[in-house]
């Protein structure tokens, strides 16, 4: 046996989520069949380095899979393409050690999350990007990302829906935000995220930017460690998964 690591890109807005569900269009359920034909009808599992929410999109997603296979790199490529759907696109295709693997060998995550600063709605970026009409001092925004950098427990930013066991502890080696134009990148690079925990931590620092919130109020959060204490997870749109580094690399 053989294994290979994929990187893939994806536009999200189409599919239920990265994890194989009945009778949805998933990104595992078209890697998996299209991977069942190549094979002539066995089944092939993948694993992936995290799974992905209903319109969350990737450009850095990683998978890997065993195949009886000895198919130059570059032909994988080409054959699954060939066979996924426009929206799903294999990156590259890299043979690795039978003891790598995609999840849980990650030592360094990035997510990216883009706002649309503007009063009047874009309908070409409302898949792509998440649209906030109100006013905002990016000065104030960027303050309050200092605050979440470094090791902290993020049970506040994190969904109560969390299945995670044990500790909330998350190291964050760069929260930033750049303004070209109207539209705001956020950048996340840290040892590893918890559920839904970007999309909290950008709804709070837009509050921040609004003035609802002091960029001082990060600290407090992270000590209370209450899920409650801050609004609701923005949606899922302008959010992507950029990036996963392992820390050996494939030659």
């Amino acid at each position: 046996m053989v294994r290979l690591r994929c990187t893939i890109y994806y536009d999200g807005s189409q599919f239920s989520g990265f994890q194989i569900q009945p009778k949805k269009r998933t990104i595992q359920g078209e890697l998996e069949r299209a991977l069942k034909k190549m094979h002539k009808g066995s089944d092939i599992r993948i694993q992936a380095s995290g799974r992905t929410d209903t319109g969350v999109h990737a450009k850095g997603q990683k998978i890997h899979f065993d195949s009886p296979y000895t198919i130059p790199t570059g032909n994988w490529k080409l054959a699954l393409n060939t066979l996924l759907p426009g929206d799903l696109y294999i990156k590259d295709v890299t043979e690795v050690s039978e003891t790598f693997h995609a999840r849980y060998d990650v030592v360094e995550k990035e997510y990216r999350y883009y706002v649309t600063n503007e009063k009047e709605p874009d309908v070409f970026k409302r898949h792509y990007s998440y649209h906030f009409p109100y006013v905002l001092n990016v000065s104030k925004i960027k303050e309050a990302c200092t605050y979440l950098e470094g090791t902290h427990d993020f049970t506040t930013f994190s969904s109560a829906k969390a299945t995670t066991k044990g500790s909330k502890e998350r190291t964050l080696f760069q929260v930033s935000c750049e303004q070209q134009g109207t539209e705001l990148e956020f950048i996340f690079r840290g040892s590893g995220f918890l559920y839904n925990m970007v999309r909290i931590i950008v709804g709070v620092l837009l509050d921040v930017g609004q003035g609802r919130r002091n960029p001082e109020d990060i600290n407090d959060l992270l000590k209370q460690k209450d899920r409650q204490l801050v609004g609701e997870t923005i949606p899922p749109q302008g959010l992507y998964l950029w990036n996963v580094v392992y820390e050996e690399e494939p030659s």
